[in-house]
């Protein structure tokens, strides 16, 4: 990842969005900002997958799946997570990991929120290079530059203006695989620490299988053996989880786990294609309230 450039599995998770807008779960799901903040080679792809274009090249159709795939995945995963901050009167939201998260500038329920996203200095760049001038729908937010594999969260958000003494609403979606175990650990204990009671977490992370892990493996080699860009390459996972194991960890850090379910479960209903049963199977969201 270059300096001040968004991580590639930032801009795929993006891409899967707009891919998705309009297209399944209609009046659940939504992201029309998504693919503003692409630029305008990563539409591309988005545009083909949109249209039904499908390469005819091995290594380019390779690259349409990966947009394609996301866009399916990204559905139960936004909804669930969407749902659980609206249902959550909260005057503050942090958003872990923010990346190319559009949600303070398109849900019009965070009107009286404050929201702290935050993320790495040179995603947060990028974030803003690509935002420009967009009014948010949210009352305020507030970038926050943390890198949670090497720094201590609470003294940079306190210092943006969190209090730990008012209800919040925290929303980790898509990091915890890429984070050794024992900083999930630690990133745990110490939002635990920052929580007041009655606060609510929404965890996004991917359990252990190896049927999953297999076809990234073969993702991987394709995109090699046909010289193509890896999105994956600079960002492999680094922990799976049992959902018994993510449930001890939140329950032995003072919350009380209200739902742990997998994405195949939350998309039921969305009518979504069956050839990603297995990736929806794989990733969980799990909430948690602070006791």
């Amino acid at each position: 990842m270059g300096v001040g450039a968004a991580s590639s599995t930032a801009v795929l998770v993006c891409q899967g969005r707009a891919t998705a807008d309009g297209r399944y779960a209609v009046g659940r799901f939504s992201d029309p900002v998504a693919e503003e903040l692409l630029d305008p080679a990563e539409r591309t792809v988005v545009e083909r997958v949109r249209a039904g274009d499908v390469p005819a090249q091995a290594a380019e159709r390779m690259a349409y799946e990966m947009v394609r795939r996301s866009g399916i995945t990204m559905v139960p995963r936004t909804v669930a997570i969407d749902e659980a901050i609206r249902e959550h009167d909260a005057a503050q939201l942090v958003i872990l990991g923010a990346g190319l998260d559009a949600r303070v500038w398109r849900m019009s329920e965070l009107a009286d929120v404050t929201v702290f996203e935050v993320d790495h200095p040179a995603s947060q760049r990028d974030k803003l290079r690509r935002i420009g001038d967009r009014t948010p729908t949210a009352l305020r937010v507030l970038p926050v530059e943390v890198d949670l594999a090497t720094q201590t969260l609470s003294p940079t958000l306190e210092n943006a203006g969190f209090d730990r003494q008012v209800v919040s609403t925290w929303v980790w979606e898509g990091v915890v695989p890429y984070l050794v175990a024992d900083d999930v650990r630690a990133a745990v204990a110490q939002i635990a620490e920052l929580c007041a009671p009655g606060s609510r977490l929404v965890v996004n992370y991917q359990a252990k299988s190896a049927w999953v892990s297999l076809m990234r493996g073969a993702m991987r080699l394709i995109l090699r053996l046909t010289r193509q860009p890896d999105p994956l390459a600079g960002e492999p996972w680094r922990s799976l989880w049992r959902p018994e194991s993510m449930q001890r960890l939140l329950h032995d850090n003072g919350f009380r786990v209200v739902s742990d379910d997998d994405l195949f479960t939350l998309a039921v209903g969305f009518e979504l294609p069956s050839d990603v049963e297995g990736s929806l199977r794989n990733g969980r969201v799990v909430l948690a309230v602070r006791r």
